[in-house]
């Protein structure tokens, strides 16, 4: 059996209100995640985009970031991960960085195999790129397979003037058969089956938004002969809502 931690969309560095109170909250939620990670003693904290906020975090947000992967590292726990759309740039990624002192790898074509479970990457890719993928992946010989991507999936999502992904599409052109999709983009938990495999966005884990009034968290993903995601919450900075209506 492989059981990952599946997380996303972390947001590292957003000083949301212009508060450094809120920018610390940000890394003390992936703190949290990278703590449930040990405690849970689980094989790999998959990733799936958007670890910064923004393409050039600041110097503390780095040094935060490494010190979290430095003690996922200390607990032989690997840390997977792909380049999301806020954090991606031209040339090589900060991603990359953090694999070149081993702390991370970056998920892509070929197979990362942890258990019996093979996992691929797919960063985001802008839509007027997508027409030119192929979705070819290498082969693997273990009994499960996942992607982990980032981005808007239709029907997950809603597609807002044709501009996100349809996951069937990527399911039936991809050269392997995958048992899960692990996503990042939309900050809302949603699980739904498709086609015979599951498809999950973990939510963000901190609020991003002031939409977004759910209690913050990540999947907990079991590959045993079947797929199992269970959603986990973690603590959060508490907010108050207050719903006006201005005549």
């Amino acid at each position: 059996m492989t059981r990952v931690l599946h997380t996303a969309d972390t947001h590292l560095g957003y000083r949301q209100y212009h508060s450094q109170a809120r920018q610390a909250d940000f890394l003390e939620a992936f703190r949290r995640v990278a703590d449930d990670a040990i405690d849970s003693e689980v094989d790999a904290v998959v990733h799936a985009g958007d670890l910064f906020h923004d393409r050039r975090p600041g110097l503390p947000d780095l040094l935060g970031t490494l010190d979290v992967l430095e003690t996922l590292a200390e607990a032989s726990i690997p840390f997977l991960a792909v380049v999301g759309n806020h954090e991606s740039k031209r040339s090589a990624q900060w991603l990359d960085l953090f694999e070149a002192m081993g702390l991370a790898t970056r998920l892509g074509t070929e197979p990362i195999v942890l258990g019996d479970t093979a996992f691929y990457g797919l960063d985001f890719v802008p839509r007027a790129r997508r027409e030119d993928l192929e979705y070819e992946f290498d082969p693997h010989d273990v009994d499960h397979a996942a992607l982990v991507s980032h981005g808007r999936f239709t029907p997950l999502v809603a597609d807002y003037g044709n501009v996100e992904w349809d996951v069937e599409e990527v399911l039936d052109s991809a050269s392997i058969e995958f048992d899960a999709v692990l996503l990042g983009d939309e900050h809302a938990p949603k699980t739904q089956e498709i086609a015979g495999t599951w498809v999950t966005y973990p939510g963000s884990t901190e609020r991003a938004s002031a939409s977004e009034r759910e209690e913050r968290g990540y999947n907990l993903v079991e590959f045993d002969g079947d797929v199992r995601i269970s959603r986990r919450g973690i603590e959060t900075r508490p907010f108050v809502f207050v719903d006006l209506d201005l005549g």
